[in-house]
């Protein structure tokens, strides 16, 4: 049996309010699938830009309120209950809004209840 040595040292764990690593350390960000559930989302997108290096990427991806209404209800009636989602939620406009105010260049997609973006600081 062939045993795979994994790299694990650049992986580590932390809360996004308070990032242990010094400022422009990264050439790159990325969220999957985690502002929706971030109770301090303006903390975690000053992290994120805190920690990204001067041209570098943040690239990611979340649920917006407001691109699909059965998503919307189904996201307040079983996500927010249980915690899974924490309220308020980024629209397309707050997203866009919010990156232009911080980076330089802005890619936004929105399908349905999910918006997707590249930006370059």
């Amino acid at each position: 049996m062939t045993e795979r040595k994994r790299n694990d040292h650049n992986r580590r764990r932390a809360l996004l309010c308070c990032l242990p690593f010094a400022d422009e350390s990264f050439d790159i960000v990325l969220s999957l699938n985690g502002f929706h559930a971030f109770p301090d989302k303006e903390a975690a997108y000053r992290e994120t830009y805190r920690v990204l290096k001067p041209g570098g990427t943040f690239c990611g991806c979340f649920y917006i309120e407001g691109g699909l209404a059965k998503t919307d209800r189904f996201v307040r009636k079983v996500f927010v209950p249980k915690h899974s989602f924490t309220p308020p939620f980024e629209t397309k406009e707050s997203l866009e809004k919010q990156l232009k105010g911080m980076y330089r260049e802005v890619k936004l997609q929105t399908i349905n209840a999910e918006g997707i973006f590249c930006c370059v600081k």
